[in-house]
């Protein structure tokens, strides 16, 4: 047998709980895994607590997308995967769980100097910063601007950014500038004035900028500070985008992800892996919960906290 996390209605974090289930057999195409650590995002919390739309539950649903483990049973048509193989995965259905069943081509082999957190913690923050960056085309020359820099999604998007040759600005508290600073970026503290700021740290000017954070001063100084607009995006506040005339990716954005756009998503996964790997990509790890515990994971995935937050099966 195998466990999982679910719920069965909407509502806090005390709606999730822990139910038994037959150890799942992969179909073509499929591994199975059992389940080492999972990413928690906040995507999840916000699907078990209504916020973002969800179908109607009919039978217990599972939570979580991304994690890592080791490969228990390899389905018809799958090459280059093994039992026993150490691995990262993105994508599944129910990651809350001591064993899942994953497309293999969201699967990717994890380097014995990769741990298991640092796997499961790519998956949505890594396909979300890479793709963002690549779908608004930064680069060298690119002055970068972005929002919410000590976040998940906002180290990764420094990280890369700074690897692809552009200048990075990076929006955060005081206390949490050490960070930024530590992964290439320049740190600009958010609050009243901050334009002006911005503009005292790149008196040439910014030409593309990036919401992970949400706020009114987020979008009303992107669009204060970058003269075109198309290279503007939100993470966070999709549904406003097109009454701004920004672009959005996720977020409650009003049109999907285009198939280039979902492959950028994909594509970023085995980068990071190489790179962390290389150690040349850094990621900041919360706090770890027991499967058990999921409940206060995302307690603290709503309060916010610094770093990663993982469950441990």
């Amino acid at each position: 047998m195998a466990s999982a996390i679910v719920y069965t209605e909407l509502g806090g974090p005390e709606v999730l709980h822990r139910i038994d289930t037959p150890a799942p057999l992969p179909a073509d195409g499929q591994l199975a895994v059992r389940v080492e650590a999972v990413g928690v995002n906040p995507i999840d919390a916000k699907l078990r607590a209504g916020i973002r739309p969800s179908p109607p539950i009919d039978e217990p649903r599972r939570v979580g997308s991304d994690g890592a483990g080791v490969v228990t049973a390899v389905g018809e048509g799958v090459d280059g995967f093994r039992v026993g193989d150490a691995i990262g995965f993105w994508g599944a259905s129910g990651a809350y769980a001591t064993d899942v069943v994953v497309a293999a081509r969201r699967v990717v082999p994890r380097p014995a100097t990769v741990s298991a957190a640092d796997a499961a913690a790519l998956g949505i923050p890594i396909g979300t910063a890479y793709q963002a960056l690549r779908s608004l085309g930064v680069g060298p020359g690119d002055a970068l601007l972005v929002h919410g820099g000590s976040g998940s999604v906002g180290q990764a998007i420094v990280q890369f950014a700074v690897l692809w040759g552009a200048r990075v600005i990076a929006t955060s508290s005081e206390r949490r500038s050490a960070r930024v600073r530590e992964l290439g970026g320049e740190p600009v503290v958010y609050g009243d004035g901050l334009a002006d700021r911005v503009r005292g740290i790149a008196p040439g000017g910014i030409t593309v900028a990036i919401d992970a954070a949400g706020t009114d001063e987020a979008l009303s100084t992107s669009l204060e500070l970058v003269a075109d607009t198309t290279r503007i995006a939100t993470l966070v506040r999709g549904a406003h985008a097109e009454r701004l005339g920004i672009r959005a990716f996720s977020g409650g954005a009003p049109w999907p992800l285009t198939a280039q756009q979902n492959a950028w998503r994909d594509e970023a996964i085995p980068v990071a892996m190489s790179l962390l790997a290389a150690g040349r990509f850094s990621l900041e790890q919360g706090p770890s919960f027991a499967l058990d515990d999921a409940p206060e994971a995302h307690r603290a995935v709503e309060a916010g906290t610094d770093g990663k937050i993982t469950l441990v099966p």
